[in-house]
Formats: C-alpha cells, sequence, structure tokens
C-alpha cells in the first residue's frame, strides 16, 4: 500500500515538473536533471527500506549517491575549465584570468596582427595604440592592459589621456555565445553563476578599479543578455 501510494505522488510530483521543464530553457532542465535524478533515486530508496527491503534500498542509494558525485563533478569541470573571460574588439581580443586577474591579448588586425600582447615590447605598444586610434573600443582594452602592465606609460606618451574613456562607446550587438565567454561561464550556467561571474569581473574591471567603461559596459550587457533566460 505504502509503494502503491509513493508510485502516486512520484507521477504527481513528475507530471508538475513535467509543466514546469516545457517552459524552461533545455540547458536549465539538463541541469536541474542532474541532481533531480539522484533525490528521486534517493527518495525511493528511504521508501524501500521503510517497507523492509533494506537490499534493494542499498543499491538504489549507492546509485543515487554515484550520479551526485558525477553531477557535482560536472559542475565543478564546467567552471574550472572555464576561468577566463574573452572580450574581442575589431582589433584585439581580450583574455582576462579570472582567478588571478592576468591580463592578455591577441593583435587581429594591423602591422602586429597575430602577436600576443604579452610578447611586444613598450614601443611596439604604444606603436599599437597609436594605430588603433580610430579604433575608441580597441584603444580603450589596449590601455587597460598597459595600465597594468606599465602603469608610467602615459607619462612618455604624448597623447590626449582623456580621449575614449567618458561615455562608453557603443558596444554594438552581442550574442548568447559571446555572453558566455565575457563572463567566461559554460552554456547553461545557472543565475547564480551568472552573478557571481559578474560581480568577480566588475571588481577587477570597473573603472575605479584600473578597468575601462567600455569593458564594464560589455560586462553588464553579458550578464543582461544571460539574465533573461532565467
Amino acid at each position: 500500500m505504502l509503494i502503491m501510494f509513493y508510485i502516486v505522488l512520484v507521477g504527481f510530483v513528475l507530471a508538475i515538473l513535467a509543466a514546469l521543464f516545457l517552459r524552461m530553457d533545455a540547458r536549465r532542465v539538463a541541469a536541474v536533471l542532474r541532481y533531480l535524478v539522484p533525490a528521486v533515486l534517493a527518495g525511493t530508496g528511504i521508501i524501500f527500506m521503510l517497507v523492509g527491503r533494506g537490499g534493494i534500498s542499498f543499491a538504489l542509494f549507492g546509485l543515487a549517491a554515484a550520479l551526485f558525485g558525477r553531477a557535482r563533478a560536472s559542475s565543478r569541470a564546467s567552471r574550472s575549465s572555464n576561468q577566463t573571460s574573452h572580450v574581442r574588439t575589431a582589433a584585439l581580443e581580450m583574455e582576462l584570468d579570472l582567478d588571478t586577474g592576468e591580463i592578455n591579448g591577441l593583435v587581429l588586425a594591423g602591422q602586429f596582427d597575430g602577436r600576443e600582447l604579452n610578447a611586444m615590447d613598450e614601443m611596439e605598444l604604444l606603436s599599437l595604440h597609436a594605430e588603433l586610434h580610430s579604433d575608441p573600443e580597441s584603444v580603450q582594452v589596449l590601455e587597460t592592459y598597459l595600465d597594468r602592465r606599465i602603469p608610467t606609460w602615459r607619462d612618455d606618451f604624448d597623447s590626449h589621456t582623456g580621449d575614449g574613456l567618458g561615455a562608453a562607446p557603443a558596444s554594438g550587438s552581442m550574442s548568447e555565445q559571446e555572453a558566455y565567454e565575457i563572463l567566461g561561464l559554460s552554456a547553461g550556467a545557472t543565475e547564480a553563476e551568472i552573478r557571481d561571474a559578474h560581480r568577480r569581473l566588475m571588481k577587477r574591471m570597473h573603472p575605479d578599479t584600473g578597468g575601462s567603461v567600455f569593458l564594464a559596459a560589455r560586462i553588464n550587457q553579458a550578464k543582461d543578455i544571460l539574465l533573461r533566460g532565467h
């Protein structure tokens, strides 16, 4: 009798969950199921234990523990394998290590095409800065890099240091994939993961802490795009 009641209850719960899942994004459904399945197995194991079926219940507990461990490992892997934020402009692709705060970039156009910023000397970086004068987005990103790597570069550079540092330039449209790359997340990240990544990035890239208006705007835009689906 108890088992029959449990079967009916499980069926009722599954019907409700199915109705909810139809309204959810497929990636979120997959993320929820990774934890829901072991929870259901554990609950079933408790029922079998109460009716004296210890052998079956222990088997279910073992399977639930294995699936839960796999879900946790998958979640950790998705976070640890994407601990970098990527921001692309017309001339640069920048990479920020979310844990260390180290920043590097790849030049995408011009005389330094294909060069990494970390492999360029100060004179080359200043030449690149002059070359990018007509691309305010790339200039802002490069200046953020220069401020971190060569804090005194402005003292020896004959330029208007205030140019491009006021209002953020138009950053254009952003795809969902780009938003995930900027926040350093895998597709299907939860709302909590999105907000946590946004907070960590803003601490490092906010204009008041050595970042730039452009980068801060892109980070905020990425967060807004991803939260629309939650």
